[in-house]
This record gives structure tokens, sequence and C-alpha cells, in this order.
């Protein structure tokens, strides 16, 4: 395969990666680490880093400790945290692409708009928004899950004259403090800068369209002496990743996670009682009350949100919202609340992987097609007709333990396959549909037992009940199914003449 790129408006690779947030650099790092140096990551903004890059939120951090939020192969012992914020991790991101030459490979300010597959040459054209067009014999989406941020279709929302944004564009020129808030959504981001911007703003209203479960946050602060201690024994920097790992592995996936379980149900007691301690006011308590089985959305982990709401200018609403007025919120019983900012915190368009990136296969078909009934994919990597065309953070790979994990086992898979491509001299790979079916078969069978099947409304599924998101079983049994990819899985086509 060419190992050299042509500068012009035609550019001929030998893989173009989507996106550099965290999957996009594994892959890259991974590819360099195997002796494969013709890629090229197409970014569509100016810098690295994906979601950590866009999330700058007052207090953005992640929900999974810290030890494992880092790469296998690049340790990181001195998180200053167990639990890292925002600021941190894009930290470690910008010094792993330093640190493994990544960033040269990186064209920024590229938006794919199309890719197609061209079947004659097996190769891949792909068009950005400003015209260019570049050819690659592999295709890697790293555009994840959780990218494009979802404004909710409410009724006057154009009409209204203060200031508003999503929480994943946090406008940082705009100054909260004495001014009257309406957050709408309680998810994630939310709890986390809710307690923030209540010590700044006059008044703070929060429309809640349903309580979630909340765990207080295990969180510390590492001291010197651990560090220390990771630094001078590397071993028990790998020792309490793992113990960390199986943790969560066995207590959520294993446990939690599945439905009418006993663990579920220990747990959402233990939740509840920390709820009543520190939530008194009996009316708050009813409001705060989840109406759905612990699991069945997004366990959030917080130790001051509840503390919040429970300040004189925070006031927590249940009312449906019916319209955005100029200068207020109306809800459905015309209730009016005036502000004067508007903050959404309501998530992303988790649903649609790729979009709005239109991706056209084999004999025309359009994947968005292909996915009417809600996106699906072997091992959540291949998409049957779309040869060559690999996913990272695909349907059914998010997980309630570390994505990072998931990452590592899919970059490996695809590596495999590139591997498989170069070895048998493979012009492209499709996956047979037959084994992308029954593989799907057997994960939603799965998904239907846990308690994401529950009856919620959650981001893990699809208008039409199907579970598109998430991955049901044990990641280590995920680990084994991506390890090496199986030629018989494969249709194989021609040889590369190039």
């Amino acid at each position: 395969m060419n190992n050299q790129f042509f500068r012009n408006t035609e550019q001929k690779l030998e893989i173009a990666i989507i996106g550099a947030g965290i999957s996009g650099l594994c892959m890259a790092i991974n590819l360099k680490k195997v002796g494969i140096n013709s890629f090229k990551i197409l970014e569509k903004a100016e810098s690295l880093g994906g979601t950590w890059r866009d999330n700058t939120y007052p207090g953005a951090g992640c929900d999974v400790p810290s030890f494992l939020y880092s790469f296998s192969f690049e340790l990181k012992y001195n998180w200053t945290q167990n639990y890292p914020k925002q600021s941190e991790i894009l930290e470690y991101l910008e010094y792993c692409a330093d640190k493994y030459g990544i960033k040269q490979h990186i064209q920024f300010n590229t938006e794919i708009i199309t890719a197609i597959f061209e079947q004659e040459q097996g190769i891949w054209s792909i068009y950005t928004h400003h015209n260019e067009k570049l050819q690659a014999n592999i295709l890697i989406s790293g555009c994840g899950q959780l990218n494009r941020p979802k404004i909710p279709n409410i009724p006057g929302i154009n009409t209204f004259q203060g200031t508003q944004f999503h929480s994943a564009r946090w406008n940082h020129q705009y100054n909260l403090r004495g001014k009257t808030v309406a957050v709408i959504g309680t998810g994630a981001s939310a709890i986390q800068f809710i307690p923030l911007i209540a010590k700044e703003v006059k008044k703070l209203f929060i429309f809640q369209s349903s309580a979630n479960w909340i765990l207080n946050k295990q969180d510390h602060k590492f001291t010197k002496f651990q560090h220390w201690i990771f630094k001078t024994f590397p071993l028990t920097v790998n020792l309490y990743r793992l113990w960390t790992y199986l943790t969560l592995e066995f207590l959520l996936v294993n446990g939690i996670l599945q439905k009418d379980g006993i663990t579920g149900k220990l747990f959402a007691a233990y939740v509840s009682r920390q709820r009543h301690q520190k939530v008194k006011q009996a009316t708050l308590q009813s409001v705060l009350e989840p109406i759905f089985p612990v699991g069945c959305k997004r366990v959030l982990l917080s130790n001051d949100y509840y503390e919040t709401l429970q300040q004189a200018n925070v006031e927590v609403i249940i009312r449906r919202i019916k319209a955005i007025c100029t200068n207020s919120v109306l809800t459905q019983d015309d209730h009016e609340y005036a502000i004067d900012t508007l903050i959404f915190a309501t998530g992303f368009h988790a649903n649609n992987f790729l979009l709005p990136i239109k991706i056209i296969g084999l004999n025309n078909q359009l994947l968005e097609d292909k996915w009417k009934d809600g996106a699906e994919a072997y091992k959540g990597i291949m998409i049957s007709g779309f040869p060559n065309l690999f996913m990272l953070y695909g349907p059914n790979t998010n997980t309630s333990n570390s994505i990072i994990f998931m990452i590592e086992c899919q970059v490996r898979y695809i590596i495999s396959c590139i591997q498989l491509i170069q070895r048998k001299s493979f012009q492209f790979l499709d996956i047979k549909p037959n084994k992308q079916y029954l593989f799907n078969q057997k994960l939603q069978a799965a998904a239907a037992k846990t308690v994401w099947s529950s009856n919620c409304t959650n981001w893990y599924k699809n208008e039409q009940g199907k579970i598109v998101n998430n991955w049901p079983l044990s990641t280590l049994y995920y680990l084994l199914i991506t390890f090496r990819a199986s030629l018989e899985d494969f249709y194989c086509f021609g040889k590369d003449k190039n």
C-alpha cells in the first residue's frame, strides 16, 4: 500500500479517520505502533479532544474513575483526583498526541459532508465542507455518540430575547452573576454545573422532566505520597486500575443493570437512603423520587446537587413546558417564569450515529436508510454493505464501565482487519449480513433483560424502543469477541492492483 500523501485537491490516503477525540487518537496511536503511518485524521474543529474540547461548562468532569479513563498503553500515575475534570483529561489527550507524533497527521477545520464507496476501485471518496475531495482505502469513524448537542423543539424557542445556549457550547463570555436563569434538563451535565452557577445567579429555575437516581460521588484528591507510590512502583497503577475495573464490571454490568435483580433492588434502597438523609423537606423528597428502576437511566454522581436544590434561590419545577416566550418560560398550566437566561442541559443526538455525514455504500445504499429502524453493526464496528468502513464507539458499545476499554477493543479488532487486508492483498472486506443479523439478535435478547428496557425514556434507545447505544453483556466478553478478526465473517473482494 502507498505510504505517500498526495497533497492536492484529491488526496489519496491509505486510511482516513474521522475525528480527533479519544477514539481517533487511540486509533492513530495504535496504527503507528504496528508500523502503519499512512493515515490522516480529519477533524471538523480547530483543535483535538472531541467531547473534552467541547464540554467546558463549570464543573465539567468525568464520572468514570481517572485510572480507568486513560489508555492502557499510556497510564498516568499523577491524576489530581479520583474523578478527573475536563481540563486534566484534555491535557492528557494533548500529551498523548504530542508524545506519539499524532498532530502531524491531523487536518483540522475539515468537516466531512459525504463519503461514497466506489466499488470498482474499492475506495472511499470523501467530500469535505470546503469542497475538498479525499480518497482512502479504509474509512474509520471516531465521531462517537455524544458530539451533537440536542435542543428540544419547544414552541417559541426562537422568540426568546435573552441569552440562551446548550451546556456543551457554554457561553463563557456571558456573566451569570445576578441573573435569573432557567435550566432545562437534569442529567449528567446539569448536576455538575448547577451547584456552581447557583452560587452566582439571583434565581435559578430547574425544569425537571423526571427525577434521576443520584449516588454520592466517591471523589478525593490523590496525595503526594500516593503519587510517589504510583511512580516508584508502576505495578500499583495497574493493580489499582484492575481493581477499579473489576468492581464496576461485577457491581454494575453484571449486577445492578440486570432487570429485577436483587443487586439492583439493594442498590436502589441504598441510594434512596442517601437521598433521604440529604433532603429533609417532604415535598422536595417527593419531587426527587425516581419513578423508574435504578439504572434505566444513567446513574448520576454528585455530592452537592441535593444540597443546592434546597438553597433559597433555587426552585425545582416539574410542570411540563408549554412554550418559550420573549422573556419567560410558560408551563402547561399557564404558569409563567420570568427569566433572562436559558441554559439547555438536554443531552445529545446520541442515536443518530455518523449523522449528519451522508454515508453511501454498495449499490448506492444510504446508511441512514439502512438504519431507519435503529442503528446496528457487527460488534458495533462494521456494517454489512459498507465495506472497509469501521466505527469506533459505534452502536451498542457504550458501557457503564470504561468506554476507553471498549475503544481499545475496537481498535485492536480494526487493526486485525487491516492486517488481514494487507496479508491477503484484499481490496476490501464486507461483513456478511447473516453474521451481523445473528450478532444483533443475540445482543438485543440480552438488552431486553437489562433495566434499560424498562419503562423510562433514556438516550440508550431510539423512538421505537430499540436499545441502540449500550452494550448489555460483560465487557470481558467484548474483549474476547473483538480480539482478532475472523476471515470467515467477511466477503473478501479482489486484490489491490495499485
